[in-house]
């Protein structure tokens, strides 16, 4: 096996597995799809930290924001599925870390206490609040106070960001002439972009054929604010990286980079995915 399809065959496996991970846990129950997510958060706001460590912006701490980042998921998945209200008291060991993260700084005695308190909090507001987001999409409360579990909605989310990559890179390949935003991803077309978002419409198109709790218009203004937002974010990513000097931000996942890479295009449009259903 050559070189190139080996890369092909790794980036295939990997990709599988992750879609299987995040589909599978998401249908399975609500425990799975917290535990994953709470994970993945942990592991992506870890990674960042990891980032600005190789790219000799600081020496944030890694390890507490990176369990404050799971802790923050969990307690806002806690007070979501409560049948009344409350649930406070669940968001006191994430409060508790970040007191701990601002006075041990004082202890440390390190050259840059105010960089590594200005990253660990970027992790929380980039990571680990979009991640968080994603329990408002999964629980809802219905007239009676009942919270039901719809997996299908962050789901959904996901599905439009996979088949708007995966458009737009066959589209781009094919056609694409016109950057979209050279400065940052010179890769990136407008043709393939608009290809992407075409195919996310086909998706969306089907999601409403099959789930009638949003109507079609709804599913398809829910597409088209995910795409938009999605490329603001993979685009955000790589501004990131350019700034790093990075070319991936990590190599955990074969032909994919890293955690960051992966859940880039999520780190915006789930947070704008929570805003339009909360308007509509």
């Amino acid at each position: 096996m050559g070189k190139k399809k080996r890369k092909f065959f790794l980036r295939t496996l990997t990709g599988t597995v992750y879609v299987v991970a995040v589909v599978g846990c998401t249908l399975w129950d609500p425990l799975a799809f917290g535990v994953l997510f709470a994970l993945l958060g942990a592991l992506t706001a870890d990674e960042l930290l990891q980032l600005v460590r190789q790219g000799g912006l600081g020496e944030p701490r890694r390890l507490v924001p990176s369990v404050a980042t799971a802790c923050l998921f969990l307690a806002v998945m806690g007070c979501t599925t409560r049948f009344q209200g409350g649930g406070g008291y669940l968001f006191l060991p994430y409060v508790a870390l970040m007191l701990f993260l601002f006075i041990s700084e004082l202890y440390l005695r390190k050259s840059n206490p105010l960089g590594s308190w200005a990253f660990a909090m970027l992790s929380q507001v980039y990571v680990a609040l979009p991640f968080a987001l994603l329990n408002f999409l999964a629980f809802h409360r219905g007239p009676s106070g009942v919270v039901s579990y719809q997996p299908l909605v962050p789901l959904s989310v996901f599905v439009f960001i996979w088949l708007s990559d995966t458009g737009a890179y066959l589209v781009g390949t094919l056609v694409g002439r016109h950057h979209l935003f050279p400065r940052v991803s010179p890769k990136k077309s407008w043709e393939g972009s608009i290809g992407g978002g075409v195919i996310a419409l086909l998706g969306a198109w089907v999601f409403a054929r099959y789930c009638s709790f949003l109507g079609p218009w709804q599913w398809l203004g829910l597409c088209l604010v995910v795409v938009v937002f999605a490329t603001w974010g993979d685009l955000v990513e790589s501004l990131l990286k350019r700034q790093l000097g990075l070319k991936d931000s990590g190599h955990v996942l074969p032909g994919h980079g890293g955690w960051l890479d992966r859940m880039d295009s999520m780190l915006l449009a789930v947070p704008a995915a929570v805003v339009y259903l909360w308007l509509i």
